[in-house]
């Protein structure tokens, strides 16, 4: 008698939360959804490699990690981004706005 593989453990998860960190990488949300995301796919894929006959979805394990990096890349960047944008608007980027509006 056969038995049927299961899922590999946290393989929806991480692909769910790698594919929101990715939607909602210009955010905050998906860093934090990326960081989640990469840790299950690692709990996923250390059970997956201890015992891989009983499971199934390894594919999904990959690409939820893949982007899970992706999307802490992406939210790493916006960060940066939006740290920089806050340091010169604090400076004389409202005075720049001012200005600009003057014309608009």
């Amino acid at each position: 008698m056969e038995t049927q593989q299961q899922n590999a453990p946290y393989a929806v998860a991480a692909l769910v939360l790698g594919i929101c960190s990715l939607v909602f990488g210009c955010f905050f949300v998906g860093l934090i959804c990326g960081i989640v995301g990469l840790v299950l796919a690692n709990k996923g894929l250390a059970a997956y490699h201890a015992n891989p006959a009983i499971y199934s979805g390894y594919g999904m394990l990959n690409a939820g990690r893949i982007t899970s990096i992706i999307g802490i890349i992406f939210g790493a960047i916006y960060i940066v981004y939006y740290v920089v944008l806050v340091a010169i608007l604090g400076t004389a980027g409202f005075a720049w706005l001012e200005w600009m509006n003057m014309f608009s």
